[in-house]
């Protein structure tokens, strides 16, 4: 039996955020948040950063929390820890999905198995400044197979941070910070946009040189900032730039864009081989033995791998090459597992996008010029390829993350009287509808599809104990049932024109009684031409399908010409967002 680690208060404790003793760690890191005077931590933070630009980045920023993560045995002994560091022992807790995810791959075990919850215990600055310890908590029982996460989070504090609010975040003093932080040494590291809270994120890694134990700095602005966004990520150097500093120069510029067909295919590539699979996110694998395991000649193999090194798929470790969190994700068994989604774009869509120039001159989807037919009577026709086509679109599932929490889904599931309807409209195999029914288990469901689309939805829905609640309805666009509480039309409306758009929406808006919602998933289009997923995904549709993303100006129109009305929309994750929409007041008219 292995020991829990000790979770009683140390008599001396350590005096940095790392080491092996979890309470000292947990202690060290509230001690360092309630000490920090924000300009003082900020020069330490980067040094050499003084004078008028320091005091502005005083002016600007604040320290809010230094995160942690520790590995109690039990609920008893986390809360007894908190206490012991002088911390709200009833903070309250919730999941910690980003962390349980990161964990999960980095240490290649199943999410379901990773207990990690997030807790802010409050605490004061010098000056009775309003801060927190950003507490990550997993659970490690005595004798547990999860011991040797915590060894190795112990030993590395991935996921430890300090973090600063932008005070007045607008674009140009974002654009201000992040140039300054870039001057005295720091890198991009990544960043987000959350939903839930409004806020973005920008992560930086700290300079060498930088004079405290953290090497990662969390810069949290309120609000939409993805525009600002997008420039931090593309900031993040490509591996195989080679100019002095760090910016790719016009020609290399260009030959990368070219070489992106390259890049799809070794992806696919990696993914149908099994790669993945055949390595190991920690230990080295050499050439010759993942030959043998996915069936390749070992120097052809090395060249691929040489390939999918740069691109930050795998690594080169001391006896081979080892997977990366990135690469994880092609593998099958992953979480939200991107799989399927690599053999598309590598494959059928790959194809088609050979014939783009046929699309921009004529206006007929490329798919339809390659293969005779649309792409969804190709994919019907073709039960292997329909199927890789509807693991394709759950693999996008984190998209419907916040969707459950809707408040149109929360006041129906609340409401009082009889049980509630949700309509899924073409809903796939159910990935959208599932997690309703999950998040709400007094709403009743239908899902509207074909019929060799419901075989694999009856299976999804019955995994997850939902299939009792919903009923499977065969038919298309024009069998909408009617008399439904909330309608759901997700990623459905890009995939055609407008003149087709209209007719769903026409059904939709039949079905519809005075006080039904409906809730529809897509991307938007940036009105101001900013980069955006949407974008990319508008190319996409032109070329496969002959639809089209839009702006939310042009979805209102719409709506409006089927008697709907546009209520508003908010942002989901991986660029989409949900508009709220009902039937139009009496009278109004497009």
């Amino acid at each position: 039996m292995h020991s829990a680690p000790s979770f009683t208060a140390p008599a001396h404790p350590t005096p940095a955020p790392h080491g092996a003793d979890d309470t000292g760690r947990l202690d060290a890191t509230a001690r360092f948040v309630r000490e920090q005077d924000t300009s003082l931590l900020l020069a330490r933070v980067l040094p050499g950063l003084d004078g008028p630009e320091l005091r502005a980045f005083t002016d600007q920023c604040r320290f809010a929390h230094a995160a942690v993560l520790v590995f109690p045995p039990d609920e008893a002994a986390l809360r007894s820890g908190l206490a012991g560091c002088g911390l709200d022992a009833g903070a309250p807790a919730r999941p910690s999905v980003v962390v349980r995810d990161r964990l999960a791959v980095r240490y290649g075990h199943r999410p379901a198995d990773l207990d990690v919850r997030i807790l802010r215990p409050a605490v004061r600055g010098p000056a009775g400044e309003h801060r927190a310890v950003e507490v990550f908590a997993l659970t490690v029982p005595p004798g547990s197979a999860l011991a040797g996460i915590a060894a190795g989070e112990r030993a590395l504090d991935h996921e430890a941070h300090l973090a600063f609010d932008v005070e007045r975040p607008d674009p140009l003093v974002l654009r201000g910070l992040l140039a300054s932080f870039a001057r005295h040494g720091a890198a991009p590291d990544g960043g987000g946009y959350n939903p839930h809270e409004d806020g973005t994120v920008f992560y930086l890694a700290l300079p060498d040189g930088t004079k405290t134990p953290y090497r990662r700095v969390e810069l949290y602005a309120r609000g939409d900032h993805r525009d600002v966004l997008d420039e931090h990520l593309r900031r993040i150097p490509a591996p195989w730039s080679t100019s002095p500093d760090g910016a790719a120069q016009p020609a290399e510029t260009l030959l990368r864009l070219l070489t992106g067909a390259w890049t799809t295919q070794a992806l696919a590539t990696c993914a149908e081989l099994g790669l993945p699979e055949a390595l190991d996110l920690h230990t080295g694998t050499p050439v010759p033995e993942l030959a043998r395991a996915v069936g390749a000649r070992p120097e052809s193999l090395g060249v691929l791998l040489r390939y999918l090194a740069m691109l930050g798929v795998v690594a080169d470790a001391p006896d081979g090459f080892r997977l990366t969190d990135v690469g994880a994700l092609l593998a099958d068994a992953a979480p939200s597992s991107m799989r399927p989604l690599a053999l598309m774009y590598g494959g059928p869509f790959y194809r088609s996008f050979a014939h783009l120039t046929h699309t921009v001159r004529s206006g007929e989807p490329a798919f339809e010029h390659l293969y005779g037919e649309n792409h969804f009577d190709h994919f019907a026709r073709d039960p292997e390829l329909a199927a890789l086509f509807d693991r394709s679109m759950v693999a996008s599932a984190p998209l419907f993350d916040a969707l459950p929490s809707h408040p149109v889904l929360s006041a129906a599931a609340g409401a009082p009287g009889g049980p509630r309807t949700v309509v899924d409209v073409a809903g796939g195999t159910g990935a959208l509808l599932g997690r309703v029914l999950t998040a709400h288990p007094t709403l009743r469901g239908t899902l509207l599809e074909r019929p060799h689309v419901l075989t694999a939805a009856r299976r999804h829905l019955a995994a997850l104990e939902a299939d009792g609640r919903c009923a499977f309805q065969e038919g298309d666009f024009a069998d909408v049932p009617a008399g439904a509480d909330v309608y759901l039309l997700s990623r459905v409306l890009h995939d055609w024109d407008d003149e087709q758009c209209r007719s769903i929406l026409r059904h939709c808006a039949a079905a519809m009684g005075p006080d039904a919602d409906l809730l529809v998933v897509e991307r938007l289009l940036p009105a101001d031409g900013s980069p955006s997923l949407a974008t990319a995904w508008d190319l996409h549709m032109m070329c496969n399908t002959g639809g089209s993303e839009r702006t939310a100006v042009q979805y209102a129109g719409l709506f409006a010409a089927c008697g709907l009305a546009l209520v508003g929309h908010t942002p989901l994750a991986l660029g989409a967002h949900a508009l709220h929409v009902r039937r139009a007041a009496p009278g109004v008219t497009a």
